[in-house]
This record gives C-alpha cells, sequence and structure tokens, in this order.
C-alpha cells in the first residue's frame, strides 16, 4: 500500500487512476485480513468526496495570467468551471486531483487570459470602416459618422453589432460597454444571440445645435424623451438574459447636451446603481467648444454639476486643463482610453493625454476601440498601440509596462462597467469568462514572458476558444452561436443599403483610380 502511494505521488496520474489504484489496494488489504480495511474504506470515501463534481476542467495549461490580487501567472495550470463561475485554479496535478468534470479541455500550448473588458465600442458603427479617413474630429462627425448614423435601418444595425460581436469575440472580447444607438433592443438581441456580455445605453442628445455643428433632425430628441427612454431600458432589462446584460445612462456628446439632461441622466444612474457614460475631451475641438459655449472646460463642467464620481465613465479623456487633472485625482471616474481612434484622427490624445499620470494618480484608466471607423477592432492590438505610443510621447521606455496594459484591458475594464465583482480576473467565485490564446503561432514564440509577447508581439488572431460565463462562445477561433458566413452575406446586402443613401463623393474620397 504504502509504494502505491508513493508510486502515485511521483507520477501525474489523474484522480480516477489514483482511486481505481486505492480500490485495488483496499480490496487487497481487506481480503488477507488487514485490521486497517475499514479505516482505508472510510479515508477513501473522503477523498471521492473531495474529488468533486463540476462542469468544466480546462488542463495542461502553459502559462494562466489570472491577474488575480496577486497578479500571479501560473505555470502547468489548470481551472475548473461550476455553475459558470471558477470554483478552483491552480496546478494541474493539484486541480485535477480533487475535480472531476463533465467536460476536459486540453490547454497544451496554450496561454489563458481572463475575458477582456472593451469599455468603449459604437458597434453600430461596424459598417462604416472605410467611410471616415483622413478626417479631423469635426468632419468626422458631421460630414461622416452622424450622416451614416441616419442612414442606418434597424436590420443594418442588427447586421452591424452582429458583425461587432464576431470580430470582438474572436479577438477576447467577452464584454463592451455600449455607447447608445438607436436601435438598443436589435443592439440587445445582436449581442445576446452571439453569446457575450454587454453594457447597454440608448443614444441621447437633446440639444440639435451647438458650435461644434448641426446635428441630423432624426438624432435629436426633447430632454423629457431622451429621460424616458432610458428609463425604459432600466425597466426592460435588468435580471434578463443570464445577467450578461447590464445597462447604463449616456448623454453621447457633452456639447449637444443640455445641464438639464445630464443631471437627469446623473439621478436615474443613481436610482438604478449604474454607470453614467459620456464622450470627453476627446480633442482640442470639443475641449474649445465647450470652453466657448459653457465658459469652462468638459471636466469643469461636470464638477460644477455635481455628476463626477466612481461610476462614471469619460470616453477619451485627452485634452485637459491643469486643474481638471486635480478634479479627476478627488472624484475617481473611469477614463477611457481609445489609441487607435486618436491614432486614426489625429485627436492628440495620446500627445497631449495624461492617462499613465492619471493611473499613478488612482484614477481607473481603461481601454477601448471606440469603433471600426478607425480600422481595427482588436483590444489586442489597442493594448500594443497604447503602451508604445506613451512610451514614444514621454521618451520613457518605463512608461505603461505591459503588465499595465492587460489590467487596462481586463480588470480596470471590469471596473469601468461595474462588474469588477463578477469578471475581468480568473480567481474563485468570479464568472468564469477567459480566453484561449494559441500560444503556438509564430507571433507567441519564443515564449519567455506571456504578457509581453501578448502585448508586444501577439494579436487577437491567435485566439483559439472563448469562454463566457463557462460557457464556450468561440471554438477554434469561430462563434459557436452564430453563422459567420451568412452574417458576412448579409453584410455585403446592408453596406449597399447604406451606402446608396449617402453621398458617397463626400464620404469616401479614393485617391486611386478604380478600374
Amino acid at each position: 500500500m504504502r509504494e502505491l502511494t508513493v508510486l502515485w505521488r511521483g507520477s501525474v496520474w489523474c484522480a480516477r487512476t489514483y482511486l481505481i489504484i486505492k480500490r485495488v489496494a483496499h480490496v487487497f488489504d481487506y481480503e488477507i485480513g488487514s485490521k486497517s480495511a475499514h479505516r482505508k474504506t472510510v479515508q477513501d470515501d473522503e477523498f471521492m468526496a473531495a474529488a468533486q463534481q463540476a462542469d468544466l476542467l480546462v488542463r495542461n495549461i502553459d502559462w494562466l495570467v489570472t491577474v488575480d490580487s496577486g497578479r500571479r501567472i501560473i505555470r502547468d495550470a489548470a481551472i475548473v468551471v461550476k455553475d459558470g463561475r471558477f470554483v478552483a485554479i491552480g496546478k494541474d496535478v493539484a486541480v485535477a486531483a480533487a475535480w472531476m468534470a463533465t467536460a476536459t479541455v486540453d490547454a497544451t500550448g496554450m496561454v489563458v487570459t481572463p475575458g477582456f473588458v472593451d469599455n468603449h465600442l459604437h458597434s453600430s458603427f461596424q459598417l462604416a470602416r472605410g467611410l471616415a479617413d483622413e478626417s479631423n474630429a469635426q468632419s468626422f462627425l458631421f460630414e461622416h459618422m452622424y450622416p451614416y448614423e441616419v442612414a442606418m435601418g434597424e436590420e443594418d444595425v442588427r447586421i452591424a453589432v452582429t458583425l461587432a460581436a464576431i470580430e470582438m469575440l474572436r479577438h477576447g472580447v467577452t464584454c463592451y460597454i455600449e455607447p447608445g444607438n438607436y436601435h438598443p433592443d436589435t443592439t440587445v438581441d445582436a449581442i445576446m444571440g452571439a453569446g457575450m456580455r454587454a453594457v447597454l445605453a440608448v443614444s441621447c442628445f437633446d440639444k440639435g445645435k451647438s458650435v461644434t455643428g448641426l446635428l441630423p433632425s432624426g438624432m435629436i430628441d426633447t430632454t423629457q424623451g431622451c429621460i424616458e427612454k432610458t428609463e425604459a431600458l432600466f425597466e426592460k432589462y435588468p435580471g434578463r438574459h443570464q445577467r450578461r446584460l447590464t445597462v447604463s445612462a449616456s448623454f453621447r456628446g457633452m456639447n449637444n447636451s443640455s445641464d438639464e439632461l445630464i443631471l437627469a441622466l446623473k439621478q436615474i444612474a443613481l436610482k438604478h446603481d449604474a454607470v453614467l457614460q459620456t464622450h470627453a475631451c476627446y480633442s482640442y475641438f470639443t475641449h474649445d467648444a465647450s470652453v466657448s459655449q459653457y465658459g469652462k472646460p468638459e471636466i469643469e463642467r461636470l464638477e460644477s454639476l455635481g455628476v463626477l464620481d466612481g461610476k462614471m465613465l469619460l470616453l477619451h479623456g485627452g485634452w485637459l486643463e491643469p486643474h481638471e487633472i486635480e478634479i479627476l485625482r478627488r472624484r475617481k471616474p473611469t477614463i477611457v482610453c481609445c489609441p487607435s481612434s486618436s491614432l486614426h484622427n489625429g485627436y492628440g490624445n495620446l500627445k497631449v493625454g495624461l492617462h499613465p499620470e492619471l493611473a499613478a494618480l488612482g484614477v481607473n484608466v481603461s481601454l477601448g476601440c471606440d469603433h471600426a471607423s478607425s480600422g481595427t477592432v482588436d483590444i489586442v492590438q489597442e493594448m500594443r498601440n497604447v503602451v508604445g505610443a506613451y512610451k514614444e510621447f514621454r521618451l520613457n521606455p518605463r512608461v505603461m509596462p505591459p503588465e499595465q496594459a492587460v489590467e487596462m484591458a481586463t480588470i480596470n475594464g471590469a471596473r469601468g462597467a461595474g462588474l469588477a465583482d463578477r469578471i475581468g480576473s480568473i480567481e474563485p467565485g468570479k464568472e468564469a469568462d477567459f480566453v484561449m490564446f494559441d500560444a503556438m503561432a509564430p507571433e507567441w514564440q519564443p515564449l519567455y514572458n506571456p504578457v509581453s509577447n501578448l502585448v508586444y508581439s501577439a494579436t487577437g488572431n491567435t485566439v483559439k476558444h472563448v469562454f463566457v460565463a463557462g460557457e464556450q462562445v468561440v471554438r477554434d477561433g469561430h462563434l459557436t452561436r452564430v453563422n459567420e458566413a451568412d452574417v458576412m452575406r448579409e453584410v455585403a446586402k446592408a453596406g449597399a443599403r447604406i451606402t446608396s443613401r449617402l453621398d458617397m463623393k463626400k464620404v469616401m474620397k479614393l485617391r486611386w483610380p478604380v478600374v
């Protein structure tokens, strides 16, 4: 019996093999009249009780990046999922000895991370890729994206959001924050149909004219209309869709939102303990417009209204006055850095922005892809963009190490969404959102430091499997709930409908001849 025990301890046999050996040994002891037969049987029963049953066991993980409170990276790891939550995390041999599961996934050659949380994506803009190149802030909004948004019908929004869900999930994003469009129910159907999480909002503007420009009439609502449709979302959706859907309040543009609207939406957010979000300080154009229109820059205006707190989500947050830095330090809202958006349109958020400094002051800084209009919707590439840009602009290679970028895309994003107690890291009790990267892809090799390779060399295209609440929603790089080929056919049709309603000579300028 001792020889069997020593043999097992020196091996990597699984729990079931161990139990079989123990059973045989116990029978043998009993048959030869061992006085300890009864005691051994009791010990065996206790062990079998300890080998608990779960829904999913992921074994042989080469590198597990947990982003837990200790920021542990576990080699040769395993994770266990039961009822949609992580219940065990640790070394593979120990975990596999203690748990049995209905399904087992082999993660040999893989890096596993928490599911990424994109804190800002206009999912309905997914069909606008290539329609707003080389545009400054005012042109981007008023000559390109607002006309595009007005040209969209409900079916177009459904196709755009579904396409966004495909791209997000295939790049490891398991939850995103929607700043609002005009078809929230259709957005919910598309996102929930793909199996991912979302923080929903409905688009709110109550001032059609500002110093920034004139909004299309189809985008303007009254203050009361904005309040009512926001309240309607909170009444309709909480508690539905297996807790994968939460609701926020949103006024999309500060210069096109009255003080009355901002204050009313803040009260709604407080009533429901929800996030309040807005675009702020994303270009000198909007910053200067706020000073001209309201006599104060954007953060100071929000502070004067008393709406800034830890449940506020400020999208972009690049152009700040010196005294606004202190306001943000005290109020601790989440600042969402969207590097590709700024790089694509030259907003200057990375050149003049203070995201590393704000993070050092204790402000929660997260990441967002913003929209397909700026090209990629890949949060893995956003991590590289943000750390590379700030190192360049600061002339300091120590600014924003890769670990900080991973935090921005995971636990910081979860905080921004108001979901840090549920997602954003891999630890017992949290909901089982995780991503499995194929670390045998050339972008990952050689692999000495998984965090470095994830941020500096990998892309979202190396994602192999994705799980949300323990459900596999991406298998071998493709969605399990969505027929991607059918969606791509619909994308072409929707794109043709939208462009037929736009003045394409204004929206898109081809510099090279098409023959």
